[in-house]
């Protein structure tokens, strides 16, 4: 009736001449409209109501007298009026702070599926809404069509697509609509590719929205000239559409992913503008809480690239049947073709005799050496050392599983110059024999000896022949995915998704706590070779705990006594086995020379190839010891690895056991034999030095002669410049 509200009371007498006057209301109802009296009623800057008193009985007038008694009845009508809105406030601010605190709880629960999320939040949070029925619009987020599916476009088959489109460029198809029935029988629908001509698509309203990222509040719906809101019952409820609000739901990206339409209000007022923030604030927060189903998503699909580069990579490390035959051969001796037609017992008895005698190959002696062995034999000697520790039969490890393991070890280790399956071995062979000739077997259980000889073998597999400095450096993956000690934590983890096929799993007949005892001794074996931990603090305070074991095991009298002291604490053996970890990947150090000084230079070109990179690839220089250009330092080099890392590992341990002290004595005899290279190298720098200082006093009295030998200061000094 009156489109427009004024700050005090307003009398009009003749209600036709006043232009702020519309009479839609009286064409709809009949009613004549004479005369009116209008006041608002102000909160703060905010008109809650407008009170009119329309067509005084008995006069063609409202009078002065009227308006002052109106203006008085009125105050105390604004009293509760006011007070009615601040609890109306309060109200709305208590059902946003409920659907928040709701819609969080459920949207955290479900990460899996944006529908289940919008499902949970929406279904949860229906009775803070104070609407009859409401629908989420999903839409499909492709923004890229399949090559195929533009063909019949681009040979003129098929019209191009004309229709409307989301601010990103999005075809606006809805591909489900999830509907909420509030009213009467709670029930919810969900309708999987909607049709166009379904009645919550029907009117074009969800598409201008998807389209134009526009809030839409409208009342009288179906009256709306623009929209085509279906006029009767929607469905068989004979629920009709009276008001409704449609809002976008928008992502972090700012894409509009779905549209969310509620209608009519539950007291059958239209929506205000406090239900527009309440519906707008539930669909920002939505759309935000989409990052955590795509990154769930993301995950995901990191998850199924690693499993299928896992299954890649088992493909072609895997040993195959023919590789396993070159080992165990019973078609050969059993003559039978299919090893599944072979009894265990069989298959034991042919391995072990083609295996190599332990005692000819020195696989016992500290002195070992690989390197008049083939490396397909190292796997053979690899198989006798588990035998040797009586743990196949113990653990019912079938021998296909531990051949297939043992062959796909040594496949799984680079031709790197070094860090190959030579060293691979080396380290297995010397932990072998630090358990049985160096007698440390007794503080350990058979399971425990059958991990740390299988985490020996696997210590160093997948080595890319560069430290885990060059690894950072040059921000590799692994650097990237691992924080610290950046290549033992990927032979770990490449060591135990070995294990995670079954027909290589050698521990697969343990039960559940032996197992994770496994895994656990595996962790802390290869971890403790990285040697950045050797100059760690945390590791000087490991080597003081080891220092002390030894030291208390000095003072006891029996044998027993000592065992008693390390067996009865795990913290105790974890450290052993640590050190001895260091020792077995230090042991090439304590070879006989013939062998350690073939092995240092194969040591010393890996490190050299590493500096080549850095200087080539990282355009940096590199450290002396990685510096083809300072190879002849090599000899000191190792006189300071030796006494600076290596000497204390093997003195205590030699210490611990007096067994393991032919580890020292080939330390001390190669230090003797490279102390002498690198004095040699010493005097020839000082020979080289002395001449060159010789040539440069040459040089200098030269000069001076050439000079007419005499002349002032200043000429002398600039002849001894040049």
């Amino acid at each position: 009736m009156v489109s427009c509200c004024f700050v005090k009371c307003q009398m009009w007498e003749c209600i036709f001449q006043n232009s702020h006057f519309s009479d839609f209301m009286d064409k709809q109802t009949g009613y004549v409209t004479r005369n009116l009296l209008a006041t608002p009623i102000v909160m703060g800057k905010e008109v809650l109501a407008v009170f009119m008193a329309v067509n005084k009985v008995d006069a063609s007038e409202f009078s002065k007298q009227d308006e002052e008694v109106f203006s008085k009845y009125l105050s105390f009508v604004s009293i509760i009026l006011k007070l009615h809105h601040t609890n109306y406030l309060y109200n709305i601010e208590s059902r946003r702070s409920q659907i928040l605190m709701w819609s969080a709880n459920k949207v955290f629960e479900e990460l899996t599926d944006v529908e289940r999320q919008f499902h949970k939040a929406l279904y949860t949070v229906r009775t803070y809404l104070n609407c009859e029925r409401y629908s989420i619009g999903l839409l499909d987020m492709t923004k890229e069509k399949e090559f195929y599916d533009e063909w019949p476009v681009k040979l003129g088959e098929v019209e191009p697509y004309k229709g409307p489109k989301t601010p990103d460029g999005r075809e606006v198809i809805f591909y489900k609509i999830i509907d909420y029935i509030l009213h009467g029988k709670e029930e919810i629908k969900v309708i999987p590719t909607p049709p166009t001509d379904h009645w919550t698509l029907v009117s074009g309203l969800p598409t201008y929205v998807a389209e134009n990222g526009f809030i839409c509040n409208m009342l009288n719906a179906p009256a709306d000239e623009y929209f085509t809101f279906q006029k009767g019952p929607v469905d068989e409820t004979g629920w009709v559409i009276k008001n409704v609000l449609s809002l976008p739901i928008v992502n972090k990206k700012e894409d509009i992913v779905g549209v969310a339409t509620f209608y009519n209000r539950k007291d059958g007022k239209p929506f205000d503008e406090y239900d527009e923030h309440i519906a707008e604030t539930l669909t920002q927060f939505l759309g935000w809480s989409l990052l955590n189903t795509d990154t769930y998503e993301k995950m995901n699909k990191l998850e199924n690239r690693k499993d299928i580069a896992q299954e890649m990579l088992m493909n072609h490390t895997k040993a195959t049947p023919d590789e396993i035959k070159s080992i165990l051969k019973f078609k050969e001796k059993l003559n039978i073709d299919v090893i599944e037609d072979c009894e265990e017992k069989q298959l034991v008895t042919i391995l072990k005799e083609d295996l190599p005698d332990p005692r000819t190959a020195d696989l016992y002696e500290f002195r070992f050496s690989d390197l008049p062995i083939t490396e397909h034999e190292l796997i053979k000697c690899g198989l006798r050392l588990f035998f040797e520790i009586n743990v196949v039969e113990k653990f019912k490890v079938p021998v296909e599983v531990l051949t297939r393991w043992m062959y796909t070890v040594r496949k799984g280790y680079r031709a790197v110059t070094y860090h190959n399956w030579r060293h691979g071995f080396n380290v297995g062979q010397t932990m072998f024999t630090l358990l049985m000739t160096g007698r440390l077997k007794k503080y350990y259980t058979d399971l425990e000896a059958f991990a740390m000889l299988a985490a020996a073998f696997c210590h160093d597999i997948d080595h890319r022949g560069t430290n885990n400095l060059y690894q950072m450096k040059s921000t590799s993956p692994l650097a990237r995915l691992h924080g610290s000690s950046i290549l033992e934590r990927h032979h770990l983890e490449y060591s135990k998704t070995l294990l995670q096929d079954e027909s290589l799993n050698i521990f697969q007949n343990l039960n559940k706590r032996q197992y994770e005892t496994v895994i656990h001794l595996f962790e802390v074996a290869i971890i403790a070779t990285d040697l950045a931990l050797y100059f760690n603090c945390l590791f000087f305070r490991k080597r003081t705990m080891f220092q002390k074991i030894v030291d208390a095991c000095e003072k006891m009298e029996t044998e027993e006594e000592a065992i008693k002291y390390v067996t009865i604490d795990p913290t105790k053996k974890e450290i052993i086995m640590a050190m001895m970890m260091t020792a077995c990947d230090l042991s090439a150090i304590t070879k006989p020379w013939e062998v350690q000084s073939q092995v240092a230079l194969l040591v010393a070109n890996e490190f050299w190839e590493q500096g080549d990179l850095e200087r080539t690839v990282l355009q940096q220089q590199p450290i002396p010891m990685m510096d083809r250009n300072k190879k002849d330092e090599l000899p000191k080099l190792q006189v300071g690895f030796i006494d600076f890392v290596c000497t204390f590992v093997y003195k205590e341990f030699s210490r611990f056991h007096k067994e393991i002290t032919p580890m020292l004595n080939g330390l001390q005899n190669n230090r003797v034999e490279w102390k002498s290279l690198a004095d040699e190298y010493d005097e020839k720098m000082k020979v080289i030095e002395e001449m060159k200082k010789q040539e440069e006093g040459n040089t200098t009295e030269k000069a001076v002669e050439d000079s007419g030998g005499g002349g002032d200061d200043k000429k002398s000094k600039t002849c001894l410049m040049l």
